[in-house]
């Protein structure tokens, strides 16, 4: 399985770089296409100043685009998006196929005083369900936020689904580097898949203070390897993933036989 990251800082309405981007991917035969978040949208806090319909005119045009991209260059495209349903604003990750468009509406939301998008966005709190799930050439993935990564209980959901890639959009800040190295490493490792993280680069500055978005967007192997990785440019990764790379793991490690043994 062939799949790229699209690291980018936001790019408002202008679509003319994930045009670019997009052709390129095709060339290459890339069959998977993830961005981090606030990519297509203006970062969380900026949002906020922003009215509704506004919003709603910006995800419209994104929804737009990427459709018409995924469609004309048969590449399925993992997109973090904000859309607004009957006035409320809501926090998705959508996936568009060449035939086909789904929403994963995020479960989970960061709550913190300085960043709350718990309290701005409409994301229902309810019981918590399986992440999107899909298929590519046989190849399965899962979608989930890059802050979903740190609850064991969404995990669970994943754990009889045999999925071959988590699928991580994020947008970490804030010298958060490592932290969020060793966790990814170490999700990908205890679940024996693979984990492509795309995380957004650029810098909010509000009046107290600056959010440097560094990039960092990585590929972690089934045993828990670092394969591939950014730097804190605008780039393009493009990584290979085999199914028997997730087999094989799972097999050496034995992770699921210990526990089925006491079911």
């Amino acid at each position: 399985m062939r799949a790229a990251v699209l690291q980018l800082s936001a790019q408002g309405m202008s679509s003319t770089k994930l045009f670019n981007y997009v052709r390129i991917a095709h060339k290459k035969n890339v069959k998977v296409l993830l961005l981090g978040e606030y990519i297509l949208n203006p970062f969380f806090k900026e949002l906020e100043s922003l009215s509704v319909s506004m919003i709603q005119e910006q995800a419209q045009h994104q929804i737009k685009v990427l459709k018409d991209l995924s469609s004309t260059y048969f590449i399925t495209i993992v997109a973090p998006l904000i859309i607004v349903k009957k006035q409320k604003v809501y926090k998705t990750i959508a996936k568009f196929a060449p035939n086909s468009t789904s929403y994963y509406q995020q479960q989970l939301l960061i709550n913190y005083p300085h960043w709350n998008e718990e309290k701005f966005f409409s994301n229902e709190a309810e019981a918590l369900q399986a992440p999107l799930i899909f298929k590519v050439d046989g190849f399965k993935f899962a979608v989930m936020s890059g802050f979903e990564l740190h609850f064991d209980e969404l995990w669970m959901q994943l754990s009889n689904k045999n999925i071959d890639c988590v699928l991580l959009p994020s947008v970490s800040t804030f010298k958060s580097y490592d932290r969020w190295k060793h966790l990814i490493l170490s999700r990908a490792f205890t679940h024996n898949c693979y984990i492509l993280r795309a995380n957004r680069i650029g810098e909010y500055k509000d009046e107290e203070l600056s959010w440097q978005f560094y990039g960092d967007s990585i590929l972690a192997s089934p045993n828990g390897e670092l394969l591939e990785h950014l730097g804190n440019k605008e780039e393009l990764m493009i990584v290979d993933m085999n199914h028997g790379e997730v087999i094989q793991a799972r097999r050496t490690w034995g992770f699921k036989e210990i526990l089925h043994k006491r079911v």
